[in-house]
């Protein structure tokens, strides 16, 4: 076994190009056992194993800036630098995030779990050093590489980084991993030659030597030259798409067999001398040396397993589905609505929509602001228009949201998927700020299932508005508790009190606050609960609220500027319009904080949002016991040396 003696990119110097083959199996065999047991991604990491072994090869990381975009396509890069043993707790309290960490290792220096970054933060790095002379070429030593593709280039972002670097001239190293995701075109024998043609040094000084002496020759002779590089030119765009990046002024060589380390590392020498910014496009294969993941053709974005089950766990119905079977029901009735996603069909419970209508489905690659604002579009001419995207991607989208979608005011029904705090992938992917932005966005409703059986209802109400609508659920269905729905815009009494304590909960949190009763004993007797279900609030429920003592919110995302800072304001100022006593006010919901990666129901009980925590928050509340609002944990430093 080879893969137990290497601890650092250092120690794959020795080694024998058969040796690295065996590594190269010996690390896929490792990273199949451990992603399914813990769960994580697992095509992409399959298809990069050789090029990350000769990246680390040529490159001398941490000194030499590796950055990887998409994020989940490092845990060979991982298994390089150190962090073997943190595999067995992958995406796990304690563990190895799923995605680059600088909390984890010094050759981490971008946590990019959110794609189409890196060539942007790789332009940022190269000017940094290049003004600190450590730049190789400018006087240092260090080189900066950025490896996309695996989808990141479907997003716009890239593209901006692309003509800047190519405009600005900044040595960067570029590769693009071309595994299906992105674009394919065919590698042959011949595109393999002009590659090797073109990173050959000596065919580079003899070709520009012939430029110089092309205005001295005779015309015969310009006449040649111009018929060669004409040739050349032509059978060089058919077999590569080196005009896109050579017109960007990003230099482009490819493609190269991804899976044959002495090719790669060929390329990689060649392509670290060159002054400015060059692009070696890699093909590679997703999921290979695992049949599931390289017969994976739905999931653009990633195959991704799920944790195992044990045998007596059996998982829920999710929201998502019944947010599927909802669409497909509506759907079939009105052949105005259409469905938009990020390169996430899959996950977010369209490729039943897919499928049935492929003419309506529109899957825009990893391109949020593109989705909402083509989304607008079809709104302006009269379609019905659902975009569904992970909630913490909406924030890349906020502005097309607010001045392409909100200004204008079109009914674009917005669902957002793994809203709240969703565990595993860490504090990039909770869902905790969908609230608070679409708050801020005048005319927005917003719509807070508690359990699946409010979705299709909510659903068919957002397609009825002529306003923008957001529906916002989480990852896995909670309990059900009172088998009963709510209608249309008004929220859902749940229990009447005595005037004592008033809880208005948001969503899935209904349903702990509804299970938080159930501890109180005759403590419960005096509360009143309200499944809040829509905002900006039903008013009915404001003007209830008000006659009560006290007034607790409870929600799962973030607590500041959120769904509980805009209902204590209704409150009060309700209060204020019949002249009656402000009831005491608590806020509960996610702090202001970045969370680590843990279970949800684990984090959840951290933050004080699981029914335990909420309990003890309305029983101080009752007995005004001064507010105790725990902070989230700070997350164990990983070790894995």
């Amino acid at each position: 076994m080879i893969l137990p003696t290497i601890e650092t990119p250092a120690d794959l110097q020795a080694l024998s190009y058969d040796e690295l083959n065996q590594l190269s199996q010996e690390i896929r065999e490792f990273i199949i056992s451990s992603v399914t047991t813990t769960g994580g991604h697992l095509g992409s990491n399959l298809g990069v194993v050789e090029l990350t072994l000769a990246l680390h090869r040529v490159f001398d990381s941490p000194k030499d800036i590796l950055l990887w975009d998409t994020g989940h396509q490092s845990y060979v890069h991982k298994l390089l630098t150190g962090r073997r043993f943190g595999f067995k707790n992958l995406r796990q309290r304690g563990g190895l995030s799923g995605y680059p960490s600088r909390n984890e290792s010094e050759h981490d220096w971008i946590e990019s779990s959110h794609a189409s970054t890196a060539l942007s933060y790789a332009h940022g790095l190269s000017v940094a050093l290049e003004a600190k002379k450590e730049l190789i070429g400018h006087g240092g030593n260090r080189h900066v590489v950025a490896v996309v593709g695996d989808g990141s280039l479907t997003g716009g972002m890239a593209y901006e980084a692309l003509n800047n670097l190519g405009h600005s001239d900044q040595r960067v190293v570029i590769i693009l991993n071309d595994n299906g995701r992105s674009y394919a075109p065919t590698i042959s024998k011949l595109s393999e030659q002009l590659t090797t043609l073109r990173l050959n040094r000596s065919y580079l000084t003899f070709r520009d030597r012939i430029r110089k002496l092309v205005p001295r020759m005779p015309k015969a002779g310009q006449a040649a030259y111009a018929g060669l590089h004409g040739f050349t030119k032509a059978v060089r765009e058919l077999v590569t798409p080196h005009a896109f990046f050579e017109n960007l002024g990003v230099r482009y060589v490819g493609p190269i067999d991804g899976h044959n380390i002495e090719a790669l590392e060929v390329a990689l020498k060649s392509a670290s001398t060159w002054d400015g910014p060059i692009v070696i496009h890699v093909l590679t294969e997703k999921g290979r040396g695992y049949e599931p993941a390289t017969n994976d053709e739905l999931k653009m974005h990633d195959f991704k397993l799920p944790p195992r089950l044990n045998d007596e766990e059996i998982a829920p119905q999710s929201f998502t589905q019944a947010f599927s079977d909802a669409l497909l029901t509506l759907a079939s009735a009105d052949e105005r609505i259409v469905a938009i996603t990020a390169a996430m069909a899959g996950p977010t419970g369209l490729l039943g929509f897919q499928e049935r209508f492929p003419k309506r489905f529109f899957d825009v690659g990893i391109a949020e602001q593109h989705a909402v604002t083509a989304a607008a579009g079809m709104a302006m001419g009269g379609l019905k228009p659902v975009v569904a995207l992970y909630s913490t991607f909406f924030s890349r989208a906020f502005d097309q949201a607010n001045l392409d979608v909100g200004l204008l005011d079109l009914p674009v029904v917005f669902v957002f998927d793994r809203a709240g705090i969703t565990g595993d992938d860490g504090p990039s992917h909770h869902g905790i700020l969908d609230i608070a932005l679409c708050l801020a966005i005048p005319n927005m409703t917003i719509f807070a299932p508690s359990t699946t059986q409010e979705i299709p209802g909510m659903l068919a109400k957002a397609l009825s508005l002529s306003t923008p609508s957001a529906i916002r659920f989480a990852k896995t269905l909670p309990q059900p508790f009172d088998g009963k729905t709510g209608d249309g815009l008004e929220a859902r009494k749940i229990q009447q009190g005595d005037g004592s304590l008033c809880v208005l909960a948001v969503g899935k949190m209904a349903t702990s606050a509804f299970a938080a009763l159930r501890l109180m004993g005759e403590d419960a007797k005096k509360i009143t609960l309200y499944d809040v279900r829509v905002l900006p609030p039903d008013p009915n429920m404001i003007d209830d609220a008000v006659k009560h003592a006290r007034v607790i919110t409870i929600e799962d995302g973030t607590r500041h500027g959120g769904a509980g800072t805009l209902m204590v304001s209704e409150v009060r100022s309700r209060a204020q319009e019949l002249e009656r006593p402000f009831p005491t006010t608590r806020i509960l919901g996610v702090p202001r904080a970045y969370l680590e990666q843990n279970k949800p129901d684990l984090l959840l009980a951290e933050i004080g949002l699981d029914p335990e925590g909420i309990k003890g928050a309305l029983s101080r509340l009752l007995n005004d016991q001064p507010e105790f609002a725990p902070e989230a944990p700070e997350a164990p430093r990983p070790n894995f040396l």
